[in-house]
């Protein structure tokens, strides 16, 4: 932890924060930072006292405030300790987007525009939009100052007029595309990779080049199956778990799509079942298994 000089004086006794949320706030630093890392035992009470200059009443109400977050862990008799990172998840055969997916369980997903300007698609973007004019959309999304994801998608330009970054600014782009312009999530497919990331990835997520990450990518139709969305969804593997729903065997399951819609790409095909997102889960879980091996 930094040294009791530097962290006396980055308590700020004229603030209107209290003393114990001040203190609260600079462990969650050192967590976050990863200079108290999962399992280490925090000092004692009376240490910290010492190292923050403040009251052992101020110190436990700034313990109590970590442990009700799950920061840290405190067992009767124990010094407490440092948590193990929480692991948010995502249900990866939903159309409904990560912010509404968080939204739903009480989380506060927040997003950072990057970019929204009009952009010539790549040619297999361009295919499946029938139109290379598109428009070119790049967001961060964290969680309580974390970073969770790197988005990038691209938008039929005609269908939507107007749309601007400040309309996406911790907001739902399938709730912004519903409300201004009437358009609705509807099938589409997903498939799962595991990559490490590049050096442009690992500057936006804050993590070492070449660290696992889990990709995401698919193709979205609106309510009338017309072409909506192509999207790259690069995860955090160690702080997002894909989740996928099972059926018991020889149930009935819901295909993907019944017809490959007009406008998908040369090669694309419904699912009849999860069988095939199950089955790139787990190469893409093994895959990142493999790349942290040679982290």
């Amino acid at each position: 932890m930094a040294s009791s000089a530097s962290t006396v004086a980055s308590l700020d006794r004229s603030s209107a924060h209290p003393l114990h949320a001040q203190v609260a706030q600079a462990l969650r630093r050192e967590i976050g930072g990863r200079r108290l890392a999962p399992g280490t035992a925090l000092p004692s009470e009376a240490a910290l006292c010492r190292q923050f200059g403040v009251a052992r009443s101020v110190v436990r109400q700034a313990l109590a405030a970590l442990v009700a977050e799950g920061a840290i862990r405190r067992e009767p008799g124990r010094a407490p300790t440092v948590a193990p990172p929480l692991e948010h998840h995502r249900m990866v055969q939903r159309s409904t987007g990560l912010f509404e997916q968080f939204a739903s369980i009480g989380t506060a997903l927040r997003t950072r525009v990057l970019r929204c300007e009009p952009a010539t698609a790549p040619p297999d973007v361009a295919a499946f939009f029938g139109t290379a004019d598109a428009l070119l959309l790049e967001r961060l999304r964290s969680v309580d100052d974390e970073t969770l994801a790197f988005v990038r998608t691209w938008l039929p330009r005609a269908r939507l007029p107007g749309l601007a970054a400040e309309h996406l600014h911790d907001a739902s782009l399938h709730r912004t595309l519903a409300q201004r312009f009437g358009l609705h999530p509807g099938r589409g497919r997903n498939r799962i990779r595991a990559v490490g990331a590049d050096a442009t990835l690992a500057r936006a997520l804050g993590v070492p080049s070449g660290s696992p990450l889990l990709m995401l990518e698919g193709q979205g139709f609106d309510q009338d199956g017309r072409p909506l969305e192509w999207f790259t969804t690069w995860h955090r593997a160690e702080k997002l778990v894909f989740d996928v729903d099972v059926s018991p065997a020889g149930e009935q399951i819901q295909p993907a799509l019944p017809d490959a819609p007009a406008g998908a790409p040369a090669g694309f095909q419904p699912d009849a079942s999860l069988e095939a997102v199950e089955q790139a889960l787990c190469a893409a879980l093994d895959q990142v298994r493999r790349l942290r091996g040679k982290a």
